[in-house]
């Protein structure tokens, strides 16, 4: 996409003001929590439905969103989101876009959506690095859609169908439009780069007429493999149901369904992860390798799971961001 100069200034000016401007009509707020929010951090006021006439499916009984707030320190936001019926993308503006976009999938074990840690901390630091971000609010599989274990890789699709679609609106290039997951998460952004052309919705209008494949895959931490060897059983269980074949463990492992297609990868996982083994990665490189995909992978002694940004702070894994940043401008996202 070729904007004019004139063009992009403009773009950029409204992108400076997002943070006082208001939802449009009908759009879905981000969650507050039960005490609000710390002053002096940006929150995201726009967003982006999914479906703005109801998510495809249909539920086993009616949900309600419900935001858990997790942390103990007032002036640190660590919301936990369920009941999630409106998936929806939460947009974080930069001042000076470089035309590219990042959708980010947050962990939370398929047991909710970790907004802040995996979601909004992501999302301003790549909005202060000129980077689009979009965080995305995904359906759980394990609340009873009928879409099951599809559920959220469905969401995932179609933002980043919505994406490409609305490129205009953000200043960015529809061709560069990476994906960027944590845990459960990044299974939803390594599933989405291995299965993002098998259809799971029906078409709903012409962003559906749209690739769904990421230009990079960054997953972070993630959970892959349905294999109970090495599975985080927590989100094998909530996304597969207590009982599951091997054939139904394999179609939802990403590391088991790489098409010859799938887009460049970004790995990084600790090798002390306790929560997500780091099989889980080792496993989804040798996929790639496999296949022939372009990769970088980054395993790091120390440093657990669930790091994020604040959890990385004062440890060799805090060298991630910007190693993934130095890996985007060689396969030119950046």
């Amino acid at each position: 996409m070729t904007l004019s100069r004139r063009a992009l200034v403009a773009r950029t000016l409204a992108g400076a003001a997002w943070a006082t401007a208001r939802p449009a009509v009908g759009q879905t707020p981000p969650p507050a929590g039960p005490r609000g929010v710390p002053p002096g951090l940006p929150q995201p006021v726009e967003t982006i439905d999914l479906w703005p006439d109801g998510a495809p499916g249909h539920l086993a009984a009616p949900l309600i969103e419900t935001v858990n707030e997790r942390s103990s320190d007032t002036l640190v936001n660590d919301r936990a989101v369920l009941g999630i019926t409106r998936p929806r993308l939460a947009v974080f503006r930069p001042d000076r876009p470089n035309g590219a976009g990042v959708m980010i999938t947050p962990g939370g074990g398929y047991r909710w959506v970790v907004v802040d840690k995996e979601g909004y901390e992501i999302g301003r630091w790549l909005a202060a690095r000129g980077f689009t971000a979009f965080v995305l609010f995904y359906r759980l599989p394990g609340e009873g859609w009928s879409s099951g274990p599809d559920t959220a890789l469905a969401d995932a699709q179609r933002a980043m169908r919505l994406i490409r679609h609305r490129a205009r609106d953000y200043a960015i290039d529809p061709e560069r439009v990476a994906a960027m997951g944590f845990s459960a998460g990044g299974h939803v952004c390594a599933d989405l780069a291995a299965r993002f052309a098998q259809r799971v919705y029906p078409q709903q209008d012409a962003a559906d007429a749209l690739s769904a494949r990421p230009h990079s895959a960054a997953p972070i931490y993630p959970v892959v493999s349905m294999d109970p060897a090495i599975a985080h059983a927590g989100s094998r269980t909530l996304l597969l149901g207590a009982k599951s074949t091997p054939a139904l463990q394999a179609a939802h492992s990403p590391d088991a369904c790489v098409p010859a297609d799938a887009p460049p990868h970004f790995l990084c996982h600790a090798e002390d992860d306790d929560v997500v083994p780091v099989e889980n990665t080792v496993r989804l490189r040798a996929a790639l390798k496999a296949r022939g995909i372009p990769l970088e992978m980054h395993l790091f002694a120390n440093g657990g799971h669930g790091f994020g940004l604040r959890r990385a702070i004062g440890k060799p894994v805090e060298a991630w961001p910007d190693l993934w940043r130095a890996w985007a401008a060689t396969v030119g996202l950046a």
